[in-house]
């Protein structure tokens, strides 16, 4: 029969330390756990990686169509736009398909690779997230979940 011992990391627990003696200025020695390695929480948070564009023309006129819609000056008839179809404004299909966001746009997001449509997409629904609260409180159905 073999006999064995029981890991040292399971005795310490899930994060591995060093037992190590240090002194303070006083010349007192201290036996303290010092963890081998930190955490840096505030990088440990999401990064959405970088894509490139593959059709950059197509992609910048997609884009410039979304952004015109939900410029200041036009955002409030956009809504309304949208509030009368009875269509919900985070549904970019609908809306696209609709040509709420003009006429050719349906058409050249259709011509995108996946990866540029899906950029166009997330592009879509952080510009709809973007108007000021007053206007999205005004247009509430339009912007309901149900």
């Amino acid at each position: 029969m073999v006999e064995s011992q029981p890991s040292k990391l399971l005795v310490a627990g899930p994060i591995p330390v060093s037992r190590s003696r240090f002194e303070d200025p006083e010349g007192r020695k201290y036996a303290m756990a010092e963890p081998q390695f930190q955490v840096d929480r505030t990088t440990a948070l999401y990064e959405r990686p970088a894509m490139n564009i593959v059709d950059v023309a197509t992609f910048t006129e997609v884009k410039k169509a979304i952004a015109d819609v939900y410029a200041p000056g036009n955002v409030e008839k956009f809504l309304k736009s949208v509030g009368r179809s009875g269509m919900r404004v985070r549904d970019f299909e609908a809306v696209l398909k609709s040509g709420k966001l003009g006429v050719a746009t349906a058409s050249w997001y259709a011509t995108l690779t996946n990866g540029d449509q899906g950029q166009i997409r997330e592009f879509y629904l952080a510009s709809a997230e973007k108007v000021e609260l007053a206007l999205r409180d005004k247009y509430f159905k339009v912007y309901a979940y149900y």
